[in-house]
């Protein structure tokens, strides 16, 4: 039943016993995508904050309690929690020697208030010695790692500039799961040249390598290449409605225990082209519990007439 999925709220009330909150943060690193080492430009969805454009900066270890408390003041008007996550979401965050990042992950863990750390990565920028710190990391508080994988097409993955193939995802999700990550992928869908069959293709393939998905749809940000294709009238976003399908057949799909963190986007309002119906999160939601409603009653009296 689509309506009964396994929500992030739900793991956290289980983990940890009360509504557990993030706290966006960004550690002034950047992307292999971006510096020449993989590529320029970055993914062609991609702003320049690198996905970060709602995290705190911190500049080292040193500095981690005042960006924690600055991102706790942040959010003190959206949530009562008392207990948070330290998310390391701008760019690339494992992009970094292993002596500078193990600090960084040290210095939140050490806190009292937060019941874990959540790293978002690239498959490709793990290499063994930053295994090791998510390791030892994850021996002192529960660890999510996040990858972004977007496709389980490489010829999609070429065309979106995400620079490396399917089986380094694998074997990154493997060996993140074998040092005790809690492996989080991200996916798209309404990539260029993508329908219903392909973003059900990659959430199986996520359902099979990780823990949890998170879901949104394709959104053309100012200033990216993906914008540049928008108004040539070479792509065109998915409908509200188109999406929502794509959706509820891709969670339907997924293993019962995959832990669903997001079925839809937050893109930065000021920076957004398109398309309009995705900056009303609200509605969105909404409209998609609405249509898992649906679904489960249109199945539940299929079920009843067999």
């Amino acid at each position: 039943m689509l309506r009964r999925y396994r929500s992030a709220g739900d793991l956290f009330l289980e983990l940890f016993g009360e509504k557990t909150y993030k706290l966006s943060l960004t550690c002034g690193n950047t992307c292999p995508n971006r510096d020449g080492t993989k590529g320029t430009g970055g993914c062609i969805f991609c702003g320049e904050a690198g996905s970060g454009e709602f995290s705190v900066p911190c500049t080292d270890a040193s500095d981690i309690g005042t960006a924690i408390e600055r991102a706790k003041a942040l959010v003190s008007s959206k949530t009562k929690a008392g207990r948070f996550i330290a998310y390391f979401q701008g760019f690339t965050a494992t992009y970094m020697p292993a002596d500078k990042l193990e600090p960084l992950l040290s210095a939140a863990a050490d806190r009292g208030d937060i019941s874990a750390i959540s790293v978002a990565t690239r498959p490709d920028c793990l290499p063994d010695d930053i295994v090791d710190v998510l390791r030892r990391t994850a021996e002192r508080k529960p660890l999510f790692v996040e990858l972004g994988l977007q496709t389980a097409r490489d010829d999609t993955a070429k065309l979106i500039n995400r620079g490396y193939p399917l089986s380094v995802y694998d074997d990154a999700a493997g060996r993140l799961r074998e040092a005790g990550a809690n492996v989080i992928t991200h996916m798209i869908l309404g990539l260029p040249g993508e329908g219903k069959e392909d973003g059900m293709r990659t959430a199986e393939h996520i359902g099979k390598t990780a823990n949890g998905i998170k879901i949104q749809s394709l959104f053309i940000l100012a200033g990216t290449k993906l914008a540049d294709m928008y108004e040539k009238g070479e792509y065109r976003p998915l409908s509200k409605e188109d999406y929502i399908d794509m959706l509820c057949e891709c969670v339907e799909i997924l293993p019962p225990d995959t832990v669903i963190h997001r079925i839809t986007g937050d893109p930065p309002k000021k920076l957004m082209l398109a398309p309009e119906w995705a900056a009303d999160k609200k509605r969105v939601l909404a409209d998609i519990d609405k249509a898992f409603t649906a679904r489960d009653v249109r199945q539940g009296a299929k079920a009843d007439k067999i």
